[in-house]
């Protein structure tokens, strides 16, 4: 299973909290690529409900200084 911004990205406007099926769901129904519906899958499943992304993917950058570097600094 591998990750990515774009991929995540995906899954922003999901309906948080959800179940792993819940999750496949609704990025089957939203057009999401392939791989975000096999990296659901891959999730061991016990049950559980995931409240964001970083349940499902702990490195998500969840800040802006994550995803840009300040240009003044070049």
């Amino acid at each position: 299973m591998y990750w990515t911004l774009e991929l995540a990205t995906k899954l922003e406007d999901a309906p948080w909290p959800a179940t792993k099926d819940e999750l496949i769901d609704y990025a089957i129904r939203s057009g999401a690529p392939l791989e975000v519906i096999e990296n659901l899958n891959e999730i061991e499943d016990e049950g559980d409900s995931y409240e964001s992304i970083e349940d499902i993917w702990p490195d998500f950058p969840s800040s802006d200084e994550d995803l840009f570097f300040d240009e003044e600094e070049y």
